[in-house]
């Protein structure tokens, strides 16, 4: 079991949650996070702290997004670790509960 990053994370990118994981599992792209499935503990302290809510555990990620647990994986490979927090996009406010931000994922 791991925790995953979701579609709400597209374009808001807040850092919140890199700044309590224990273990740096966090990896930034261009205008989202994923976690390391090898890195993450399950802790789930990374759960409160997202202001978009768009962390679930692996058996809990909502219908229709259950591709950004694959997601997740592939991307953690590709990307480097983020271990601090960042400020967030200009514009994140806008973006949080936007639905179909798939097709906005920068990879």
């Amino acid at each position: 079991m791991t925790y995953v990053v979701t579609e709400n994370c597209i374009k808001c990118k807040y850092t919140d949650c890199v700044s309590v994981c224990p273990v740096d599992a966090f990896c930034e792209g261009p205008n989202m996070l994923v976690i390391d499935p090898e890195v993450c503990i399950d802790c789930d302290v990374c759960v409160p702290e997202c202001p978009a809510g768009a962390i679930y555990d692996e058996n809990d990620v909502p219908e229709g997004q259950t591709s950004f647990i694959e997601l997740n994986r592939e991307l953690s490979g590709q990307w480097p670790t983020i271990s601090q927090m960042k400020d967030p996009p200009a514009d994140a406010e806008d973006w949080d509960g936007v639905t179909g931000k798939l097709e906005y994922l920068e990879k």
